[in-house]
Parts: C-alpha cells; sequence; structure tokens
C-alpha cells in the first residue's frame, strides 16, 4: 500500500475513532451535566491539572521516540515498558502523599481521597504505552477505534449509573478509570504483545535522549494549559471552574475531533518524509488548511448560537458558561496551528528546540495571567486569547526555519478561510437576531447552524476552494 493511500485510510480510521469516541463522549458529558452540579465537574477540575503531568511523566516523549525512531526491536519495547511501569507507580506515591497539600492549596478536604483514587490511571495507562506506539507505528488506527470506542461506552456507562445512584463527583472518578482499564485491556487482547524479561540499558539511553526533553516540554505544556484551572480554583469558586471546564470541554470537541485526529495519522507520516522538505511542506500545508476549513466555522458557529445550544443540551443552570465559551472558542481556532507547527519539530528530532521555545511561551503566559487575575474571570480568558496569539508566532519560528514555511505565509494562506466564515457567521447573527430568536430552542439552533453550513460550503464550492475538494476525495475514500 503506498504512503498516501495508508494515510487516507489511516484518517478515515482515526476520524472514526475520534468522532465515535467524542460523540460518545459529548452524549454521556451531557446526561452528567443534567444530572450533576457545575461544583462537581469544578472538582475535577480542580486535580486535572496534576493528572496532566501524571500523564506527561509517564508518556511523555517515549512514546514518540518509539513512534519516530528507524531501527528498533522486542529490546526496545520492553525496555521502554519496564522503565514506564516504574515510573507510573513512582509518580502515582508521590501524587498519594501530596494529596493532602493539594487539598489545603484548595481547601477541600474531599480532594484527598478523590485524587488517590483518580491517579490509579497513571498505573493503568503505562501498561497502554507499548501497544498504542506499535499500533501507531504501523499507522494501524482501525485497531485503536476497537478499543477506544467500547472503552468510552463501558465508563460513560459506570459514570451515568453512579450519578443516578447519587454518587455525585465519584461517578466522574470511577467514570474515567473505567473508560482507561477498559481500553488498556482490550488492548493487550487485540494487539497480542507481551514484553521480554529484557531490559537494554543502552537503548533505553536512546529512547530517553530524545524522549526527556519532549517530557519536560510536555510537562510544562501540560502544567500551563492547566494552569487557568488552577488559578480560577484557587481565587474562584468550584462553581465558577464547573462553568469554566464546561466551556473549555465545548469548545476542544471540534479541535480533539479534527486536529487531534490527524494529529495522530500526520506524525507517523510526517516522520516518513522528515528528510523531504519540499514534500513536507506540501503536506503539510494542506492538512493545515483541510483543519482550518473545518474547525474554524464550527467554533464560530458555535460561539454565535452559544446560549440556545448551552440551554438546550445542558439546562438553564450551565448558562453562565456561554460567555467563557465565546471567548474560549478563538483560542479553539488557533490551537491547530499550534499543533502542526510544533509537529515539525518533534518529525525533525529538534527536542530541543521544542524545550526551548516551550519555555519561552510560559513566560509569555505567567505574565499574561499575572496582569489580568485580579480583574476577575472574563479579562482571565481575553488574556489567554492574546497569549495565544502571541505564541503561535513563537511556535511557527522554526518551521519558517526548516520547511520554508513562516508565520506570515501560514496566516496568507488560511486568511481567506477566516473571511469566509466571518462572512457566514456574520449572516448567522442576523438571521438569529432578526427572525428566528423567539422559536425553540432545537429549532433556532437547526435553522441558524444549518443555514450557516449551507452558505459556508456553497461560497466555498462557488470559489473553488481547495481543502472542500480535499476533504470531499477523502470522505469519498471511505
Amino acid at each position: 500500500m503506498s504512503l498516501k493511500k495508508k494515510a487516507a485510510t489511516s484518517l478515515v480510521w482515526t476520524f472514526s475513532q475520534q468522532f465515535g469516541n467524542q460523540l460518545i463522549g459529548f452524549v454521556i458529558s451531557i446526561i452528567l451535566a443534567r444530572i450533576l452540579l457545575p461544583e462537581e465537574f469544578g472538582l475535577i477540575g480542580m486535580i486535572a491539572v496534576f493528572i496532566a503531568l501524571g500523564n506527561a511523566m509517564v508518556h511523555g516523549g517515549m512514546s514518540k521516540s518509539l513512534i519516530r525512531s528507524d531501527n528498533i526491536d522486542e529490546n526496545d519495547y520492553s525496555s521502554v515498558f519496564y522503565f514506564n511501569f516504574l515510573a507510573s507507580i513512582i509518580i502515582y506515591l508521590i501524587l498519594y502523599l501530596c494529596a493532602p497539600l493539594i487539598a489545603d492549596f484548595y481547601e477541600r478536604l474531599i480532594l484527598i481521597d478523590i485524587i488517590r483514587l483518580y491517579s490509579l490511571t497513571f498505573i493503568i495507562s503505562a501498561f497502554a504505552l507499548v501497544p498504542l506506539a506499535r499500533l501507531t507505528r504501523k499507522m494501524d488506527f482501525k485497531t485503536q477505534s476497537l478499543t477506544a470506542i467500547p472503552a468510552a461506552i463501558v465508563g460513560g456507562g459506570v459514570g451515568i449509573y453512579m450519578a443516578t445512584e447519587g454518587f455525585g463527583v465519584w461517578s466522574l472518578v470511577w467514570s474515567h478509570l473505567s473508560t482507561n482499564f477498559t481500553n488498556t485491556a482490550l488492548l493487550w487482547i487485540l494487539v497480542g504483545w507481551i514484553p521480554r524479561f529484557e531490559f537494554d540499558r543502552i537503548k533505553l539511553k536512546q529512547h530517553l535522549d530524545f524522549g526527556y526533553r519532549l517530557t519536560l516540554s510536555e510537562i510544562l505544556d501540560r502544567l500551563f494549559k492547566n494552569i487557568y484551572l488552577i488559578a480560577i480554583g484557587r481565587f474562584f469558586s468550584a462553581t465558577q471552574l464547573g462553568f469554566y471546564t464546561r466551556a473549555e470541554t465545548m469548545n476542544q470537541l471540534p479541535v480533539q475531533n479534527i486536529s487531534r485526529a490527524l494529529d495522530k495519522v500526520t506524525f507517523p507520516l510526517f516522520a516518513k518524509i522528515k528528510n523531504d522538505n519540499t514534500r513536507l511542506k506540501d503536506i503539510y500545508k494542506r492538512l493545515m488548511k483541510m483543519v482550518v476549513f473545518i474547525v474554524t466555522p464550527v467554533l464560530l458557529f458555535l460561539a454565535i448560537m452559544a446560549e440556545p445550544v448551552f440551554r438546550f443540551l445542558f439546562t438553564e443552570k450551565w448558562l453562565p458558561a456561554v460567555p467563557y465559551f465565546q471567548i474560549l472558542c478563538v483560542t479553539g481556532m488557533i490551537l491547530p496551528l499550534h499543533s502542526y507547527n510544533l509537529g515539525i519539530l518533534n518529525v525533525k528530532g529538534r527536542s530541543d528546540l521544542f524545550l526551548r521555545l516551550e519555555i519561552i511561551k510560559k513566560v509569555v503566559i505567567v505574565v499574561i495571567l499575572l496582569a489580568t487575575i485580579p480583574f476577575g474571570i472574563k479579562p482571565l480568558l481575553y488574556g489567554q486569547v492574546f497569549a495565544s496569539i502571541i505564541i503561535y508566532f513563537v511556535n511557527s519560528h522554526y518551521t519558517g526555519k526548516f520547511i520554508d514555511y513562516p508565520a506570515l505565509e501560514q496566516l496568507k494562506d488560511i486568511l481567506p478561510i477566516i473571511s469566509l466564515s466571518l462572512i457566514s457567521g456574520i449572516m448567522i447573527y442576523f438571521l438569529d437576531v432578526f427572525f428566528i430568536r423567539t422559536l425553540e430552542d432545537f429549532l433556532r439552533i437547526f435553522l441558524g447552524i444549518g443555514t450557516g453550513v449551507i452558505i459556508y460550503l456553497a461560497l466555498a464550492r462557488a470559489l473553488n476552494f481547495n481543502s472542500l475538494s480535499e476533504l470531499i476525495k477523502l470522505l469519498k475514500k471511505r
């Protein structure tokens, strides 16, 4: 199978996994949001950064090192597996002991038990690292779909049952653990990989030499991605943090579906052509434009129709999350650009530059966070948008050097897509204000977003947008 055909097939299965997972997760989150209180989601938001940091240390750059390395054998897999398993136990014990300190920081004693149970996911997911790396190297995303989707169903079922039985925040904890355990168990069954009783220090050192910088970068990235959760959880109420996490979850929904699905395929794909800069730039450009073509109008249309969407899906109690969501949609539109620019550094093996950029970006985030937090949550979120824009130019610096695709050229390529999205969005806004605002929420959403999609696709077709043509070709290959 040619690389192009393999990539197309992989995209189909990866999108199936992402859309399947997100659809299931979205339905489950709607049900849980209707049953549980915003405060209970806020409690999970308070520990999210610590879970993210633990996952970064368990996985970090070791998985990417296994995927990108040209010549690896069973010794590589086994050595990385044993190292990661030991690391996961150590990280779990550290967080177990630190749980009272975290609870004191937030002044929430219940967090002690939540952290100690929730963080068992480190040990569970450590078993999944090597099977996932093996599948990704082969670009076998079909098998990954066959594990992730059933796991989401099982975990969601556990969470809904416990929520209806009155377990409150614990339904979210057990839902997460059930999902991870099921996914890991299915991976081991379907992949059929068993580690050998071998440990090669030399091979492990090779992976660590590449992976430790990515791990440090990942730690910094996850810490600062969640720094707003820390700030809101510490200086505002758990309920307000719950509104923020709901807004962020909605904002990430299309981004996770599209951008992350493509990321899983593009990293191994880029790794195979990492020395052909001309081809790398061409594929990079086309994929980036396709993601922006999909993500930008979706987030813009949702932002415009946010009030009826939140009320229809989550009930009136979640309406305070609407302005948070509308602001965060801007960061969601920029996120795919961050991801692809950093991906070039990974495939080029320049984890040193990756780490350097992460440090620069975090300084920017801290300065803007400290400047905006005294003024309330909304200024804090506007600061987040401003920081994201600055960070985009930082991320794109080395992309311009390595494949001759600087930020200004990237923006020039996506400007027509953004303009088309804005034109369609303005038409939706006036349609809503003057004609459909008094209708029932479902009808208002259907007419508003549906009209926007029709206008957007019709204009894209009339103007011969390449991204639309390539998307149609990709869908036909299914």
